[in-house]
């Protein structure tokens, strides 16, 4: 028995959204079909589980083709073929016939009792058809019944029996390839599902480090107002102490021994060290909150290394330090902030001369290159135009920089030597400030290599104001 409704309510259900099409390539069931039209010369139609056509190999037949010509036969043809579509057989196959004497057969396509789509084999003629059947003789008064005796003949002509082992055939065939197709698709589904897991992990530890990305702004946001709440609250008790300890020096309080001269001075001194301290937090914070103003204008850098050269030489001398600065007057005029640019060749300067055992030198340099200005960021063009900017140097031959160590020695509070008992001292955030004030200028800074020991700071600076446009 055959009918043509919904499924059989005792159905597995479908395999998740797993069709036929899904399983099984489409070339490969064109390559079934054209087989089985060669082996047994019948036409060959799969359908999917929706009645969509995935492939066939046909041969039309010549009393269909003529049918095609009669109004009414063509209707019925249409009707014909569209039973034949929607039919689901209740067991494996399912005959049905057609209104010229031929039969259909249709065959379950299945796969682990799930019903994927049908197979259609036919039309063709069973042996025992002799003439053409009422049915088809009386469908339109414009068929002629010569005619209708004369092409029924040309039909394929299969017993059912032999349809039915075609039939199995197929379904044999269509296991094997099933098979196949389902272990790819397995494959496919668990990579799929493994990728959607990889990413679901990403997601969740992307917005975990974003939380935390946060976090860390916000603390750092807190602890550039406290350094700079506390710096500002220390430097006023602190300039007193100074201040005081000065006028005691001069004998303002009356007349000191010289044990206590000593003793004033160190408290003075330690005083101004702090108060340097406090200077470079306070700085520190205007950077990092975007508050400190630069106050540009057009200078001659020779002047100021030489000023720089100036304020250092006694310390150099007392380190037994050769302390020279090479930059001709006139070399290069920069737009900058003068009080700044001698803060940054201060602090590099100082650090060269810390580091640069007795009997060292430090030498202070400059260069003026050109570099080809890229503003796409697409790497270097054909006639780009070139920016002259100023190669600032200070080469000491002391102790030198490790490899490893030449980016993180511009982070804030880190020294490479953090040990209790390093031999050098220092806070770890003058090079930190040099790097934010060079940034400020639209410069840049890198450190050389200095074979075999010392090392090279390179302060990059655009020579021309900064356009308007």
């Amino acid at each position: 028995m055959m009918h043509e409704g919904p499924r059989s309510p005792t159905e597995p259900p479908a395999m998740g959204v797993v069709r036929l099409e899904d399983l099984v390539d489409q070339a490969a069931l064109e390559e079934l079909a054209t087989s089985l039209h060669a082996l047994f010369g019948l036409s060959v139609r799969f359908f999917a589980s929706d009645g969509s056509l995935l492939a066939d190999r046909v041969t039309e037949q010549v009393l269909c083709r003529h049918l095609q010509t009669i109004p009414g036969a063509r209707a019925q043809c249409a009707r014909t073929i569209d039973v034949v579509k929607r039919l689901v057989p209740d067991g494996k196959t399912a005959p049905h016939p057609c209104f010229t004497g031929a039969e259909y057969l249709v065959v379950n396509v299945t796969y682990e009792q799930r019903r994927l789509g049908r197979a259609v084999l036919g039309p063709y003629l069973s042996p025992e058809v002799t003439s053409p059947p009422p049915s088809l003789l009386l469908v339109d008064d414009k068929l002629d019944p010569a005619d209708a005796e004369a092409l029924s003949p040309k039909m394929p002509r299969l017993t059912r029996e032999r349809a039915e082992l075609i039939a199995a055939h197929v379904q044999t065939s269509l296991e094997l390839i099933l098979f196949s197709g389902h272990k790819a698709w397995l494959t496919s589904q668990m990579h799929v599902a493994s990728v959607t897991e990889s990413y679901r992990v990403l997601e969740d530890k992307n917005k975990r480090l974003a939380d935390a990305v946060d976090r860390l702004r916000e603390l750092d946001r807190l602890k550039s107002n406290f350094l700079a709440t506390v710096s500002h609250e220390l430097r006023t008790p602190l300039t007193s102490i100074i201040g005081y300890s000065e006028m005691l020096t001069e004998g303002m309080a009356g007349d000191l021994t010289t044990e206590q001269r000593d003793y004033i001075g160190t408290i003075r001194e330690k005083g101004e060290q702090l108060l340097s301290l406090i200077k470079s937090l306070l700085d520190l914070s205007k950077l990092e909150s975007g508050t400190m103003a630069l106050r540009k204008a057009t200078l001659d850098v020779a002047v100021v290394t030489e000023q720089v050269v100036s304020t250092l030489l006694p310390t150099a001398k007392k380190r037994g330090v050769a302390l020279e600065s090479t930059v001709p007057k006139g070399l290069a005029r920069l737009h900058a902030d003068s009080e700044k640019l001698r803060q940054v060749l201060l602090n590099l300067t100082e650090n060269a001369l810390k580091f640069t055992p007795e009997g060292g030198s430090v030498r202070l340099s400059a260069t003026l290159v050109a570099e080809d200005i890229d503003d796409d960021g697409m790497g270097l063009v054909l006639g780009a135009a070139a920016e002259e900017r100023l190669e600032l140097r200070v080469a000491d031959t002391g102790i030198g920089i490790p490899e490893a160590e030449r980016e993180r020695v511009f982070d804030a509070f880190y020294q490479v030597d953090s040990s209790s008992t390093r031999e050098y001292g220092g806070t770890g955030l003058g090079l930190s400030i040099v790097k934010r004030l060079v940034t400020a200028h639209g410069g840049s800074i890198r450190i050389e290599a200095n074979t075999p020991t010392g090392t090279v700071f390179v302060v990059s600076l655009p020579t021309a104001p900064p356009s308007s446009s």
